[in-house]
């Protein structure tokens, strides 16, 4: 599946090169293709999740195959958008293990242009090819032909969709600016900035693209919503116990970011309550602190474990997939669909604990999954 959306995504992207080539060489070749680049990379995780949405709701028919494909390559384009503006916006200078766009354009032209200008030369390259990523996804959505009754519950979904990712991503860097670490927060900049997004609204799109009745759609929001939520605690969970090797970003960004990430809300919340000083003072030091060293680092990671923070944001993790894939299991689904789009649940936020990379025969005990019979994710 991974393939045929590559696929779908060769052509689109073939022809707007193409497009850009004849209106200018330069911009085709410095941002144009390097949309085209950045977009055929990643593990394809909010296209498979609206693809296996699809089969699973019944989906099999050319016109719903086609459409899919080419809504889910549509989803690989905003992704492209959301991850070169969030490298912008956090200064960061990996993704995937390479050189970032902006910090490619930097690279490009180093010793061509005065310092000065270098750096925000290379930041406005990439605020702009995310903007071209963006328009080529609503470009993609708009030539999907899809039938009137199909149309009216895919494109609102596509334009919320959009707004949350947003919504979400401002939520995070007003976060940031204002130090604001509460748990309530956190847990809405997650819901906005990465369930809704990379988890709830694919499985959506790919339901509404099969036609699906109303009482399996709210089944497959509400796995995706908890699956989504346990997404991005394992990503925070990632950023500063896991390898840049396997990230493919820098271990810590978060941290020397002062993301208002759950993990930290909920280790300042606990130090609070149990009028610790000595852990409040490390956070407070190390928060936002973009020259943190690895020894500070380290001493964060320290506070996450000493207050219990990691393991209850692992436990929470268990629960939250064992709830998504509760509500998945209550639909009525196509069954070997249904088994792949399963699959593709519980691996996109895997509930085993994350090994820390200092010490790689380590992990934190998972507290035992918590019964499907707890209800609403929590």
């Amino acid at each position: 599946m991974p393939a045929a959306v590559g696929r779908v995504l060769d052509q689109v992207l073939a022809d707007r090169v193409d497009r850009a080539r004849t209106l200018n060489p330069l911009f085709a070749d410095d941002v144009a293709e390097r949309v085209a680049r950045f977009s055929q990379g990643g593990h394809r995780t909010r296209s498979q999740l609206l693809w296996w949405a699809l089969r699973a709701c019944g989906g099999n028919d050319r016109a719903s195959v086609v459409a899919g494909l080419r809504v889910g390559a549509a989803l690989e384009l905003l992704q492209t958008c959301a991850l070169v503006h969030d490298d912008v916006m956090d200064d960061s200078a990996l993704r995937r293990g390479r050189s970032a766009l902006h910090a490619d354009v930097c690279a490009q032209y180093a010793g061509a242009a005065a310092p000065a200008r270098l750096e925000p030369f290379g930041k406005a390259s990439a605020i702009l090819a995310g903007d071209l990523a963006l328009a080529w996804a609503d470009d993609l959505m708009a030539e999907t032909t899809l039938e009137p009754e199909v149309a009216r519950r895919v494109r609102p979904m596509w334009s919320d969709m959009r707004t949350e990712m947003v919504a979400g991503q401002y939520l995070d860097i007003h976060g940031q600016a204002m130090a604001s670490h509460s748990l309530p927060h956190a847990l809405s900049t997650a819901c906005l900035k990465s369930a809704r997004y990379s988890v709830e609204r694919p499985l959506a799109l790919g339901a509404a693209l099969a036609r699906t009745d109303e009482t399996t759609m709210r089944a497959l929001r509400s796995a995706g919503h908890c699956v989504g939520m346990a997404f991005q605690l394992r990503d925070d969970l990632n950023d500063i116990f896991g390898d840049s090797r396997q990230t493919g970003k820098p271990v810590g960004g978060d941290i020397r970011e002062g993301k208002p990430t759950y993990l930290i809300a909920l280790a300042r919340a606990r130090a609070e309550a149990s009028g610790d000083r000595h852990t409040l003072a490390i956070l407070e030091h190390s928060l936002g602190r973009s020259d943190l060293s690895e020894a500070d680092l380290d001493k964060v990671r320290d506070v996450l474990v000493a207050t219990g923070a990691r393991a209850m944001a692992e436990a929470r993790i268990g629960r939250l997939v064992a709830q998504g894939l509760h509500h998945l299991d209550s639909a009525l689904l196509d069954p070997e669909g249904g088994r792949r789009l399963r699959h593709v649940l519980n691996s996109a936020a895997p509930g085993g604990a994350c090994h820390d990379h200092r010490r790689p025969d380590a992990a934190v005990p998972v507290a035992p999954l918590a019964s499907a019979a707890e209800g609403a994710c929590r």
